[in-house]
């Protein structure tokens, strides 16, 4: 899964990364993003890439309480084209959410270590997203999820699942609003290859969501 992630980086920098042209309205850089927070992604609007933010935690138009947003901050590729949620948002609602690095919690017994994961060989990165728009009487919400997929020869030894992390190169590709069927959708991202990944242990201050400094990624002594 993926509950938490960084991004440090400002704003020129994902600018010039991912090719956006219009400036990002109240961008904040952060230490530890958490569910229910607004979290930067990108989408197509059909003529262009935008940036802005958008609830983190998927609220499907359908659904009749956005509380079941907090059950939906991942979706399981493996199964994204066929779950009523997901599918019809596998073709043409799709989106990029930025990053530098996620957290996750390696168990041993009863012990959580938290540790800060980073791709190998670049600062900037992007998962794989989907997103909707939901509206109840006066309300509007703009939501999303990030994608999962099961854990690779890194990452097995930390979790069993991680988050999909578009390579370099192919976030344009799954931005691309066209053709495709749900399953087409899922099958691109079961053809995508996974980066090299590093990582290192960090202290359980990052465990609050409260807690958002650098004391979130010192490396423990």
């Amino acid at each position: 899964m993926c509950g938490r992630y960084t991004l440090l980086a400002d704003e020129l920098e994902v600018l010039r990364e991912f090719g956006i042209e219009q400036p990002i309205d109240d961008f904040q850089p952060s230490y530890n993003v958490a569910p229910g927070q607004n979290v930067l992604a990108i989408i197509h609007d059909g003529r262009q890439k935008r940036a802005g933010y958008l609830r983190w935690g998927l609220v499907p138009s359908w659904a009749n309480d956005e509380k079941i947003g907090y059950k939906m901050i991942n979706a399981r590729s493996e199964t994204a084209d066929e779950k009523p949620s997901f599918k019809r948002l596998m073709p043409r609602k799709r989106c990029l959410i930025v990053a530098d690095s996620f957290y996750e919690w390696r168990r041993d017994g009863e012990e959580r270590q938290p540790k800060r994961i980073q791709v190998e060989d670049r600062a900037l990165f992007a998962f794989a997203g989907l997103w909707d728009k939901w509206e109840k009487g006066d309300k509007k919400l703009f939501t999303c999820t990030i994608l999962t997929k099961e854990a690779n020869g890194f990452m097995q030894d930390i979790h069993h699942r991680m988050p999909i992390i578009l390579p370099k190169g192919k976030e344009n590709a799954w931005l691309e609003i066209g053709g495709q069927t749900p399953r087409e959708a899922r099958q691109f991202l079961e053809s995508l290859e996974t980066e090299d990944l590093k990582a290192y242990d960090i202290a359980s201050y990052v465990n609050s969501a409260k807690n958002n400094d650098e004391g979130c990624i010192a490396p423990l002594a």
